[in-house]
């Protein structure tokens, strides 16, 4: 077996842009509690791939989200560095442009719709649902829809 044949492993780093203050304020502002907003990125052959006005890598840690909350295993990948960064590369050009920086979604196309999307290739799995159902769970709150009309969709990093 050569080197290109060993699984590599998959992680998702789970961070909280709210720094501990949703916990605190989400049970009067929305009505539910939350444990954070989270914003994921995927780890995977020494590179952290993320979104931040389209899609980023950098060394695992050094992103401006500071220090993961979270770090999920996510098994390994048998996907080679050469077809991953292809594929990333297929997304930045797809015709609809659903990664770009322009189509950034906070509610329906954000930094996690990105890592589900990038785990689903790299391993047939999934972002569980508390980070990547946290948006409808917030819209579904008694002030979900108010806090939409006021913030919007558009970027908060």
């Amino acid at each position: 077996m050569t080197q290109e044949d060993d699984p590599v492993p998959v992680k998702v780093y789970v961070y909280d842009l709210s720094h501990g203050l949703a916990a605190v304020y989400a049970p009067v502002i929305l009505g539910i509690p939350l444990d954070g907003i989270y914003h994921t990125s995927t780890v995977v052959h020494g590179k952290e791939y993320y979104i931040d006005q389209g899609i980023k890598e950098a060394i695992p840690g050094t992103t401006k989200y500071g220090t993961p909350r979270e770090v999920i295993d996510m098994g390994e990948t048998y996907v080679t560095k050469d077809i991953l960064e292809d594929f990333l590369q297929e997304l930045r050009v797809r015709e609809d442009k659903k990664y770009h920086a322009s189509k950034y979604d906070l509610f329906d196309n954000n930094c996690n719709h990105f890592t589900d999307t990038v785990l689903e290739f790299l391993t047939g799995s999934h972002l569980e649902d508390r980070i990547l159902g946290l948006p409808q769970r917030v819209l579904a709150s008694p002030n979900g829809m108010l806090l939409r009309q006021m913030i919007g969709g558009g970027a908060i990093a």
